[in-house]
């Protein structure tokens, strides 16, 4: 795992961004790429829409696969993330709709949508990156402390913390869902390389938990650790828990450069 520590959220995010650009790059023209909702990872969409502003790379033909998305909301619901994505991910970076993918939280069989997700995603020939956030106690995609670390796209309740962190997108702790579809466990393992992005002090203690503590389902974003390809990029805030953040900075600080990520 490779931990990087950034003066500031938007240094996350160009950092991010810069890493993704990387793996596109090289995946050749229709990359497959892993996208997540929440707050965590907008400075990295806004880096990387100034990328593809500037020509610097070029997603028109990427297909894209979500995370997640609320069960009982319908897909046009402003709160939605088939919404959210569209207005987020799929206009800014100038994707195809056509190509953008999310979770059928409003369908009939929540089970068989797990499992069209799964075939669709293994269609596309895997994910290339994987783009996440973490919540507060730990959850990357939605799945929440406990979730096996084998899990695949499924049905999952939220815990109320997770709701409560939400609940600033709605006008009620009432209004926000219960439940929700969300990739597994396994199946962000899958992706061939992951980038998790966290600002704030109020993630500080999950990304300590995820990248020095024990890979454990208590901490969902631990399973990364097993992961071969992992990139932990952190503002300070968040990284102020670490006890060996001295040490990443000089790993940083002494990467040779074909292994350095350039803006």
């Amino acid at each position: 795992m490779d931990v990087i520590i950034c003066p500031d959220d938007a240094t996350v995010g160009r950092q991010a961004a810069a890493k993704i650009a990387q793996v596109v790059a090289a995946a050749g023209p229709e990359p497959v790429l892993g996208v997540a909702t929440g707050s965590s990872p907008l400075s990295a969409y806004a880096a990387l829409a100034e990328l593809v502003a500037q020509g610097r790379i070029d997603l028109s033909k990427a297909w894209v696969f979500a995370l997640d998305e609320y069960v009982g909301l319908p897909l046009d619901h402003p709160q939605s993330y088939h919404q959210t994505i569209r207005r987020t991910v799929t206009e800014p970076l100038g994707l195809d709709p056509a190509r953008v993918k999310v979770p059928n939280g409003a369908a009939a069989d929540l089970r068989q949508a797990g499992i069209d997700y799964e075939a669709a995603i293994a269609a596309a020939g895997g994910v290339d990156v994987q783009l996440l956030g973490v919540g507060s106690n730990g959850h990357i995609g939605f799945n929440e402390p406990t979730s096996s670390l084998a899990s695949r796209t499924r049905l999952k309740t939220l815990t109320r913390q997770t709701r409560l962190d939400n609940q600033r997108f709605f006008d009620s702790l009432d209004q926000v869902p219960l439940h929700c579809l969300t990739q597994g466990l396994g199946t962000i393992r899958d992706a061939r390389h992951v980038v998790l992005v966290a600002a704030g002090q109020s993630k500080a203690e999950a990304v300590r938990a995820i990248v020095e503590g024990p890979v454990t389902a208590l901490w969902p974003g631990s399973v990364l650790q097993l992961h071969a390809r992992a990139t932990v990029i952190v503002d300070e805030a968040a990284a102020s828990r670490l006890s060996l953040a001295d040490y990443y900075r000089e790993m940083l600080a002494n990467l040779p450069g074909w292994q350095k990520v350039v803006w």
